[in-house]
């Protein structure tokens, strides 16, 4: 059968997710087919149960995928504001950790985005204790959802949520189609796995087998194990379930499986934090140990913690599905809830057992921020690549800070002075001959670097933005990443004329053996401390998603355009009135006076491509924020 489904889909050009979805659809079929041939009286056909099995499983978690991607279209926008809500309060972050698990529907993915914002620097690894609490919470949503019967409304909610997706043309619309149609899928998987099952009632050996899950350490090692496998604790749990409704599992088997799928849904974080910063493997080790601490504490009492489930579905008159969900929740939460007061020793102890190391990653060419494993989730992956753009502008600060040193000193001296009132900060301020952050660098050695680091990071940020748009994503987000791609571009570009153009000018003005006048001197200082201004400003735009900034540097670039039309005829007027020293310098004052103009345009056309691309939730933050 298998590989009539095969000649089928050689015979049908398609490829990517439509052929999988036609090769879920054709196995959908074959098992309706293969499950009304059955019949009751009919001996079992393995090969035929097998493949029913595994057909369901497929749609199962195809309907789990399609759920979790229209969750995450309908409100991974928002999850940037709901991290954002995170503070040293432990409980805060707790229901935070819950709330987006709920949303992303995996508690795997809420660990590796909190593995990639530890790595970038958007949280400290202590924040993501309580998340990582509260994650576990949030997955047993869905095993609640699943344990409900309504299986029998599964087509009914595919009709829906296609239809939604086909004859509406808002993005919200369709994302909850897709999260309808992912639900329906879902359901008639499990009716697929159950139908499939239910003839192993009436095997001994096989209902023996089970019942020797009991054992809580047979249990959580299969469940380990197999959770480990197909990567999801929400899918297995869905399994378990399906199996205690065809009368497979007891309450304690049942308990057990779920232990080790708590245990086994660690291992995505643990793959996403290899070559991640010590910080961001700390936030792996720390869902690890969570996990297994939660089961050794509870995993002794377990016929006591059955009791208690029983217990409570005597009050409700709730089946054994829905007691295994149950179980699955309140393991969680208490296990949340017992550790949370130690969260701050927990983190502690965490940092002791896997302490920092000094390592010297800026003199190599790496990313920081951004992460591959964050790119089916859009919003975010946008964000890393965000702060990586924000890396790129330090990376220019640092380059433009020491640029302007050589030409407005002399070896001999140690010390220049600016008299200007508003330019305080230059009043006195040591010459360095060496790279200011790597002292083994010379000056000229540390800008070479950043240039390289520059060049390297518009390359692969860019690369990054490719990827991203290839996902399914919205018109918004298509609009932020052809802007960052034209950013990091221009970027670029700032860091060739500085490279390109301004170190070249160096030695053209170390040959002329003549300073720039005193006047002139103190017009480039103070015209290359506006661009450098400039550049910050970029960089805390990016840092910050913060649209005001952005509107600063725009609104600045007319003055600033002035101010060097003024300079330049000041300097004009020294060379008509025959001062020697502006003669002498004068086409090396033109031209680094021209570069530096030539950033501020550029500075400002990424400040206005970035305010473009701005989120309207960011803007109407900062009309908020100014109004108070």
């Amino acid at each position: 059968m298998m590989n009539r489904i095969d000649s089928i889909l050689e015979k049908i050009d398609l490829s990517g997710n439509k052929r999988t979805f036609m090769a879920v659809f054709l196995v959908f079929a074959a098992c309706s087919r293969l499950h009304a041939a059955q019949g009751d009286t009919k001996p079992i056909s393995w090969h035929m149960l097998i493949i029913s099995l595994f057909g369901g499983l497929a749609f199962f978690l195809y309907g789990m995928e399609k759920m979790s991607s229209g969750m995450k279209k309908t409100a991974a926008d928002k999850m940037r504001s709901i991290l954002a809500a995170l503070t040293k309060n432990s409980f805060i972050a707790l229901i935070v950790g819950a709330v987006v698990t709920m949303i992303i529907q995996s508690s795997s993915a809420t660990t590796v985005m909190l593995v990639s914002f530890v790595n970038a620097e958007l949280m400290t690894f202590a924040q993501t204790i309580g998340v990582i609490f509260g994650a576990g919470i949030g997955t047993t949503i869905t095993a609640q959802l699943i344990a409900f019967k309504v299986t029998d409304y599964s087509l009914l909610m595919i009709i829906a949520g296609f239809s939604m997706q086909m004859l509406s043309k808002k993005d919200m619309i369709r994302n909850i189609g897709d999260v309808l149609f992912g639900f329906g899928i879902l359901f008639y998987g499990m009716k697929l796995m159950s139908d499939a099952m239910e003839p192993l009632r009436d095997y001994p050996e096989f209902v023996n087998m089970m019942r020797g899950l009991e054992k809580p350490v047979y249990g959580v090692l299969i469940g380990t194990v197999f959770t480990a496998v197909i990567q999801s604790s929400s899918a297995f749990v869905g399994i378990i379930i399906v199996l205690s409704q065809q009368g497979l599992l007891t309450l304690e088997a049942g308990i057990a499986l779920i232990f080790g799928a708590n245990i086994g849904t660690c291992i995505t974080a643990v793959f996403a934090s290899i070559g991640t910063s010590r910080a961001a493997k700390r936030v792996a080790i720390a869902h690890v140990l969570f996990r297994v601490a939660g089961v050794l504490l509870f995993i002794a009492w377990i016929p006591q913690f059955s009791r208690m489930i029983r217990f409570v579905a005597d009050q409700f008159d709730s089946d054994i599905s829905r007691q295994i969900a149950n179980a699955h929740t309140f393991f969680n939460v208490g296990a949340a809830f017992i550790f949370l007061p130690f969260a701050a020793l927990f983190a502690r102890f965490i940092v002791a057992i896997f302490p920092d190391k000094e390592l010297d990653k800026d003199l190599k060419l790496v990313t920081w921020h951004i992460d591959d494993t964050c790119i089916s989730t859009p919003a975010l992956a946008i964000d890393l690549a965000r702060v990586e753009i924000s890396r790129m502008a330090k990376l220019l600060g640092r380059m433009l800070r020491a640029i302007i040193i050589p030409f407005v000193s002399d070896p001999k001296h140690l010390y220049y002075e600016v008299p200007e009132k508003e330019e305080r900060d230059l009043l006195v301020r040591e010459i360095p001959t060496r790279d200011e952050i790597f002292p083994q660098l010379t000056l000229l050695e540390g800008i070479d670097l950043r240039e390289e680091k520059i060049d390297f990071l518009e390359e692969r940020i860019g690369q990054y933005l490719v990827k991203i748009a290839r996902q399914d994503i919205s018109d918004s987000q298509a609009s932020q990443i052809y802007g960052m791609i034209s950013i990091i571009k221009d970027m670029e570009s700032i860091g060739d004329l500085i490279h390109r153009n301004m170190i070249p000018l160096i030695k053209k003005k170390q040959a002329l053996k003549k300073d720039f006048s005193r006047e002139g001197k103190e017009e480039l200082l103070i015209y290359h401390e506006k661009v450098r201004r400039q550049i910050l400003l970029l960089r805390d735009a990016f840092a910050e998603r913060n649209p005001e900034k952005a509107v600063e540097i725009m609104s600045r670039e007319r003055k600033y355009l002035d101010m060097e039309s003024q300079f330049r005829i000041l300097h004009l007027q020294r060379i008509l009135y025959e001062k020697q020293e502006s003669i002498e310098t004068h086409e090396v004052h033109m031209e680094l006076m021209d570069l530096l103009k030539q950033i501020i345009v550029y500075s400002s056309n990424i400040a206005k491509t970035f305010f473009k691309t701005c989120a309207k939730e960011d803007i109407e933050k900062w009309k908020k924020i100014k109004k108070k």
